[in-house]
């Protein structure tokens, strides 16, 4: 766990400076805790459903290139389509829970993402732990790791699903997933329209979109609350496995998914998945 804390506290440095330098306007001035770590109770993250990897618009929003962090200079690629790396993966949990991303979103220790130094966000990856061959696929939205030879730090849930969160870091293999008719490059703003196919095309049965999962109902609730008043489709709040999940749906249509993405946006909610039910 030290060098995990470690990391923690390069990637604090390292998030301040993209504040400043990189232009992320939402930086939170939420206080931190001291030290990084696992949530305080157990939590079973098998319950935690699997991201499905959708086609994405991308932003400037965590895109600038290059950028320098802690006096080293990084170039986000354009087209990370076939992109396959080696190397160690660290993690990073309650000291950043809460907080925003580089791309403005909510850091949820809970959910399937990840921060990477030069993978265009949003984008998925699938990362393999090398030991024992456990996979899953996360949602970069971050940047960083920033300290020794880290290629990528993942979410709490992420390292302990590939059960390596005791043990702080792993050997891992990571693999850039480019769902069919992802197109590449940064564009500044959402697209007109939306080609017929994908528009309406459907998700299957029990679709939901996952916006948070919370140990305290009372802060799923609020959030339910928040979210009923501009949203058009239900919004429930699940209890599984000992987390309070807010889900909006159920969701048929691609063009449904999108318009929830876009309500989210607007409400500064941008941290979100989809679910099966």
């Amino acid at each position: 766990m030290n060098r995990t804390r470690y990391s923690g506290r390069a990637q604090l440095r390292a998030v301040g400076l993209l504040c400043v330098l990189v232009g992320i306007s939402a930086c939170s001035t939420t206080p931190l805790e001291k030290k990084d770590g696992a949530p305080r109770r157990s939590v079973d993250v098998s319950s935690i459903p699997a991201v499905l990897p959708t086609v994405v618009t991308r932003t400037k929003a965590g895109n600038k290139s290059p950028y320098t962090v802690l006096g080293k200079t990084y170039t986000v690629m354009e087209d990370a389509q076939g992109f396959r790396q080696v190397g160690m993966a660290s993690w990073y949990g309650t000291k950043f829970h809460g907080r925003h991303t580089s791309n403005g979103e909510i850091y949820d220790m809970f959910a399937m993402t990840a921060a990477h130094k030069s993978i265009p966000i949003p984008s998925y990856v699938r990362v393999t732990n090398q030991q024992n061959g456990r996979s899953v696929i996360v949602r970069v939205n971050d940047r960083g790791p920033f300290h020794g030879d880290r290629i990528i730090d993942l979410s709490y849930a992420a390292a302990k699903k590939l059960a390596y969160a005791d043990q702080g870091t792993a050997r891992v293999s990571v693999e850039v997933i480019t769902p069919a008719g992802q197109a590449a490059g940064i564009q500044t703003r959402q697209p007109a329209s939306q080609p017929r196919g994908n528009s309406v095309a459907s998700l299957g049965p029990n679709a939901y979109v996952q916006v948070g999962a919370f140990g305290a109902q009372a802060a799923a609730e609020a959030l339910r609350q928040k979210l009923s008043a501009v949203m058009s489709l239900p919004v429930r709040v699940k209890q599984q496995q000992g987390l309070f999940k807010v889900q909006i749906g159920p969701i048929e249509k691609q063009q449904a998914l999108q318009s929830v993405r876009h309500t989210l946006a607007a409400q500064q909610v941008a941290s979100h998945h989809v679910v099966y039910d």
